[in-house]
Order: C-alpha cells, then sequence, then structure tokens
C-alpha cells in the first residue's frame, strides 16, 4: 500500500464535508505531476487530508483511494471549470480517484509543526516552491505524522 497527501482548500471541499458524503471524485487536477500522481493511486491506499489556504493549514484527517485512477469527466464538460478542449473521450489528458472518507485526526497536525520536525525533512509536502495538491508520502512519513496526532 502507498500513502499520498491531498490539499483541498476548506472552503472548497473540507474533511467535513467528505464525512458527510463517505466518497468523493476527486476531481479538477490540472497539473500533469499531480496527474500523474493520480495515476499511480491503487485502491486501498491511504490519504492525508489536508487544509490549505486557510487559517491553518495542517493534516486533519485521514481518507482512502477507493478506485483506481479514471478519466475526469470534467474535461469534457464544456461548462465546467475544468474543460479541457484538448481532452476526448479517445484520449483524455486528466485523470481522478475517488476518496473515502476514514476519520477527522483528534487534532490538526498543523504546518508550522510539520515544517519543524526533523523526521519530516524530506516530505515534499514542505519543500520550498511546492504548489501541488496531490503529492506522495513515505510509509515513515505517513507512520510518524500519525504519531503527532
Amino acid at each position: 500500500m502507498n500513502h499520498w497527501l491531498l490539499k483541498s482548500e476548506p472552503d472548497e471541499f473540507s474533511i467535513d464535508d467528505l464525512a458527510k458524503r463517505k466518497s468523493e471524485p476527486w476531481s479538477g487536477v490540472r497539473n500533469y505531476q499531480a496527474r500523474n500522481y493520480l495515476r499511480e493511486m491503487r485502491k486501498g491506499d491511504g490519504v492525508l487530508f489536508y487544509h490549505s489556504s486557510c487559517a491553518e493549514p495542517g493534516v486533519v484527517g485521514i481518507a482512502a483511494v477507493a478506485t483506481a485512477a479514471y478519466p475526469d469527466p470534467t474535461q469534457f464538460d464544456p461548462r465546467s471549470n475544468y474543460f479541457d478542449a484538448k481532452a476526448t473521450r479517445v484520449a483524455p489528458r486528466w485523470s481522478l480517484v475517488d476518496v473515502k472518507f476514514k476519520r477527522k485526526l483528534k487534532r490538526v497536525v498543523a504546518l508550522n509543526e510539520l515544517k519543524n520536525c526533523k523526521e519530516l525533512q524530506g516530505l515534499a509536502l514542505i519543500r520550498p516552491g511546492n504548489r501541488l495538491s496531490v503529492l506522495p508520502v513515505t510509509t515513515a512519513q505517513w507512520d510518524f505524522i500519525l504519531g503527532l496526532e
């Protein structure tokens, strides 16, 4: 099993939204590297749910990948903000996975706290300039972050 971190702005889609819906397609990713990570995901992989662009950015919950990657339907919908005129059903450009809620963390494990842990210095989330919404997490990083809860 692999581990991942998915970022979402809580005013757009929060861990509470995922808890209510139980499962959600992780659509609208329009960065090629993030898309490639989505394509690497397998059903059952662990997900750290991260709130970004908010008062206290940090890891707020745990989810799981519920499906293998499949074409993101928003790329084909001209009414969608995520429409891509170059994408076709024969050759889709963008993928998504369904994400299933597991649980909220007992507390927010804040970004500032993560940055101060020498054990997490290789974590993609805290690399300068990193803006991706989908990131790989090693098993050691996963275990350490959950140990901070």
